[in-house]
């Protein structure tokens, strides 16, 4: 795997609706980082299994991801609570784990030359895809804020849904994330830990921002 050098690397973890994806895309914007939402290949390949429940093995979701491009990871459809289910069951599986494993590694260490480095979030980013990042961070907050702004989030695609069930739904998935035996969701010692349930994005935004400039710019 080619490695560029001298490239700026944030590692984010945190549980479903924390609102790392947010905060993610607005660090990777500031300081010119290419983004990759990690977790949105887990639902993409969840997706193909309710799509193409017969076709679906190792064979055929090998093939998908080798032609996967970041737009792919970015419709609507991804979003659905029955995807986010399957996907927080399929990220157990060792096989489709090593697969997404050499996709996100190529992504965090060879980003594209535009780019000034790599900002990617998920599960297990701080101690798994890039243990030497510059930056990592733990993004949190309680349960039911995060149940509402995956609501809400979802009430605005149109989705017939109700807080209930996504509550419902969110606690599963932690549960999940925080149980499974490889690469669980966890809070490294070297993670600085942030709780944006009473913050707006705004707010997040400075205070990551606050940190990172302190570093690069000594």
């Amino acid at each position: 795997m080619i490695r560029r050098k001298n490239i700026l690397k944030i590692a984010i973890d945190s549980p479903a609706a924390a609102g790392a994806g947010t905060l993610a895309k607005a660090i990777s914007k500031h300081y010119n980082l290419f983004y990759l939402d990690t977790g949105k290949i887990y639902r993409f390949i969840a997706y193909l299994k309710i799509k193409f429940p017969k076709k679906f093995n190792n064979k055929f979701v090998k093939s998908k991801i080798k032609y996967l491009k970041i737009k792919d990871l970015t419709k609507s459809n991804l979003l659905s609570d029955e995807v986010g289910t399957e996907a927080s069951i399929i990220s157990k599986i060792k096989s489709i784990r090593k697969m997404v494993h050499s996709f996100q590694l190529n992504f965090a260490y060879n980003p594209p030359k535009k780019y000034k480095g790599s900002c990617l979030d998920g599960r297990d980013i701080t101690y798994n895809i890039i243990p030497d990042a510059e930056f990592k961070f733990y993004i949190t907050a309680n349960v039911k804020t995060r149940a509402l702004r995956r609501y809400k989030e979802l009430k605005g695609l149109k989705k017939e849904i109700t807080y209930q069930e996504v509550l419902k739904s969110i606690k599963k998935r932690d549960k999940n994330d925080l149980n499974r035996k490889i690469s669980p969701l966890k809070k490294t010692k070297d993670s600085l830990l942030i709780n944006t349930t009473n913050l707006n994005k705004r707010a997040c935004f400075l205070k990551i921002k606050k940190i990172i400039d302190r570093k690069i710019n000594i």
